[in-house]
């Protein structure tokens, strides 16, 4: 910044000292008047005399040597006395001035009185108002037009420079972006690398042990909850030998308990073990995976159905995305009787939308039932409750891929579950 701010500089200061300086705009004595007696006159630069009638003559601003002589000389070629002309000058721009070495070649006789632009020669006439004759410089002035020009090449030569620097500067915030998109597709993405200026070394490295810890905590808890349910597996053996012993009738409700648990703790180990091991993502066809799903659990008997009328490529784990599938085309089955899957684009997104002709779902329940060993349905049946874990894993995969999973209750009755998975 601070090059492309000197360079800018010293390209200016050499036009200021390499243009000539301003001419100045003069009128001949002889010339105002004859544009006061009804002559056009025109400048040597071109500029026009203005007239106008006014009742007040001009005030004057500033009067020099060279008004005072433009003066005298119009009320002797005029035959006017001193009350009856007004010659008003306004103050000069800096550094604009009579011309050095006289009035030049184009003005002629040398003796004949000179007046400089802007100013204003005031008249009286015979009913009592002024004629005024006014000449002013055109804005922009020749000498402004090359400044400016002059403006217009410096920075269009510095613009590829500026350009080059901004987009240098803009380059590692666009990768922090992109590393946070990724980081909130894929968990276990590669750390971020980034080349710049200290702080933006400094910023990159704070981000991948942001990363990092969060891997950890992730890993960790999930973990933990691997281990609590492997541990539960040996007592509840020993409680299901014990259980033989019991009375018939208890017996049953007994084994019944044992058997849902074990079903609960099957489900917690495989939940924790397809979210430890690691999983290559690659590019799949989410319409083709959606199909074979579908026909495949058709094949057992279930009234299950895909429509998928264009494919849909992402960039997904296709174990976890056909567990995702395989859990809302279950879900729908148990709870709605019927599963009608579609899959289709929509803002950027691959939508997944599995309907059923079930009862729906309470408002309140709408997220609780994405909670982990939640189950909506009274009865706790395990040939109908399941384990809980089903729309939890569902909600899971969704945001590993940057997603996300949410039920409504369709107008003509039953549920859609929806999952929006980037492309």
């Amino acid at each position: 910044m601070l090059v492309s701010l000197v360079a800018a500089q010293a390209v200016n200061l050499a036009i200021i000292f390499s243009l000539p300086p301003p001419q100045p705009i003069l009128f001949r004595v002889s010339d105002i008047v004859s544009a006061l007696q009804g002559d056009p006159t025109l400048s040597a630069e071109g500029v026009p005399l203005t007239l106008q009638v006014v009742d007040h003559p001009p005030p004057t601003y500033f009067v020099g040597h060279q008004a005072l002589d433009a003066l005298a000389d119009i009320q002797r070629r005029m035959n006017l006395g001193p009350q009856d002309v007004v010659v008003s000058r306004e103050p000069l721009p800096f550094g604009l001035g009579p011309p050095r070495g006289g009035p030049g070649p184009h003005l002629h006789p040398r003796d004949e009185h000179l007046l400089m632009a802007p100013f204003k020669v005031a008249v009286k006439r015979a009913d009592g108002h002024w004629l005024v004759a006014m000449a002013r410089e055109r804005v922009p002035t020749a000498w402004q037009r090359r400044i400016l020009l002059w403006f217009v090449l410096s920075a269009a030569a510095l613009a590829p420079i500026a350009y080059l620097f901004a987009r240098r500067l803009a380059a590692p915030i666009g990768g922090f972006a992109a590393a946070a998109e990724r980081l909130g597709r894929d968990p276990r993405a590669s750390p971020l690398r980034l080349r710049g200026p200290p702080e933006v070394q400094q910023a990159a490295n704070a981000f991948n042990d942001m990363q990092e810890r969060l891997r950890r905590y992730v890993d960790d808890r999930t973990a933990m909850v691997g281990a609590v349910a492997h541990d539960l597996r040996t007592p509840l053996t020993r409680l299901r030998f014990r259980v033989e012993g019991a009375p018939p009738g208890l017996r049953e409700k007994m084994i019944a308990d044992v058997d849902q648990m074990d079903t609960m703790i099957s489900s917690a180990l495989a939940f924790v073990r397809d979210a430890t091991q690691p999983c290559e993502r690659s590019r799949l066809e989410l319409s083709s995976l959606v199909d074979s799903v579908a026909v495949e659990m058709a094949e057992t008997g279930l009234d299950v159905s895909a429509d998928s009328p264009a494919p849909v490529v992402i960039n997904g784990d296709p174990v976890a995305l056909r567990r995702l599938v395989a859990n809302l085309l279950d879900n729908a089955v148990k709870f709605g009787s019927c599963a009608r899957a579609r899959v289709y684009h929509e803002g950027g997104a691959a939508v997944i939308e599995v309907d059923d002709d079930g009862p729906g779902i309470a408002e309140a329940d709408r997220e609780r039932v994405f909670e982990p060993f939640h189950r909506g349905e009274p009865s706790r049946s395990r040939e109908t409750g399941g384990a809980g874990l089903g729309l939890a894993v569902v909600r899971s995969v969704a945001r590993a891929h940057g997603g996300e999973a949410a039920l409504v209750n369709r107008n003509g009755g039953g549920l859609r579950a929806c999952a929006r998975l980037p492309l």
